[in-house]
């Protein structure tokens, strides 16, 4: 039976949500980008290496070897905290991409059934500061733009910010600058944070590990509770292809060779673990686990559990 909400439209269900210990974190979900993203986003993912890939099918690629992917946050609560972890390409922003120009996702109607409501979010983590991380970061009043999480810190690396505020920018960049990040530091909002190499804890259970390479300052964001253990990939991991083939670069890689190593530490610590991996661009159902196969890694899928969210 379909339920309906007061406004008599069909009611979602809840959130996909995975429990970590004592953490839940639920999806956020944005949209689903489209076909061409996967081929521009990594040229070396072929439709034959995808085919002959067939671990991929259905979830992560179509028959005729197209990947999926999607945008979405992650967000959960950890010592009294409520934690938003990226925030993707946000509503009605002028961007040079088709797919994400002047988009209008009802993402905050889902932020707020999950029970993450902006005036209540409390830390925003920004794995990176690129268009399709931020764009949530500010919503539109009038002709300004200003931070949808007015009562919460920004947080993102200090080798983040130091990077892009040296390096020259097109102009593309610049206003997602000014729309999605620059108005978050004017507020006051915006904190930068020195990763160390051992990682960088932010909250009981939350920790900053550097994944450089994507981007100089990247990071992912490791969750522990109770023994259990997860990791938010940012962009370091794009997509599971990449289990299989860590070679592959993303096209927007600014030191592809590092973004490499880093792919490989990253997947030969995870393999054979209980933990659990959360790619912060793959598709339902988005988590699994890390096997070793045939000289590389796979994504075993794990199901979300969709936790009830509390009143």
């Amino acid at each position: 039976m379909v339920t309906t909400s007061q406004s008599g439209s069909a009611a979602r269900p809840p959130a996909p949500s995975w429990a970590v210990g004592d953490h839940t974190v639920r999806r956020i979900d944005e949209i689903s980008l489209p076909a061409g993203t996967g081929p521009w986003l990594l040229p070396g993912a072929t439709t034959d290496l995808v085919t002959e890939t067939p671990w991929l099918r259905p979830d992560f690629a179509d028959a005729r070897g197209i990947l999926r992917l999607a945008s979405h946050s992650f967000a959960l609560e950890a010592g009294g905290m409520r934690v938003l972890i990226d925030t993707g390409i946000g509503n009605g922003k002028q961007r040079a991409n088709p797919a994400w120009h002047n988009l209008n996702s009802d993402y905050e109607t889902r932020l707020r059934e999950a029970g993450f409501a902006p005036e209540t979010v409390d830390l925003v983590v920004l794995t990176h500061l690129h268009t399709d991380h931020v764009g949530w970061n500010t919503r539109a009043d009038g002709d300004a733009w200003v931070p949808t999480f007015p009562h919460a810190r920004y947080l993102t690396s200090r080798a983040e910010w130091d990077y892009w505020s040296g390096v020259e920018m097109e102009e593309a960049r610049r206003q997602m600058f000014r729309d999605s990040v620059h108005p978050v530091r004017e507020a006051g909002l915006f904190d930068l944070l020195d990763v160390e190499d051992e990682g960088t804890y932010i909250a009981p259970g939350i920790r900053l590990l550097p994944t450089p390479g994507h981007t100089p300052g990247q990071v992912a964001v490791e969750l522990s509770s109770g023994g259990e253990r997860a990791l938010i990939t940012g962009d370091s991991i794009h997509h599971p292809v990449q289990l299989s083939h860590p070679g592959l670069c993303s096209c927007v890689d600014i030191e592809p060779e590092l973004a490499v190593r880093t792919r490989h530490r990253v997947l030969d610590s995870l393999a054979g673990t209980s933990t659990l991996l959360l790619g912060s661009h793959f598709p339902p159902p988005t988590a699994g686990r890390v096997r070793r196969e045939a000289g590389a890694y796979r994504l075993s899928p794990t199901a979300s559990e969709n936790v009830p969210v509390r009143g």
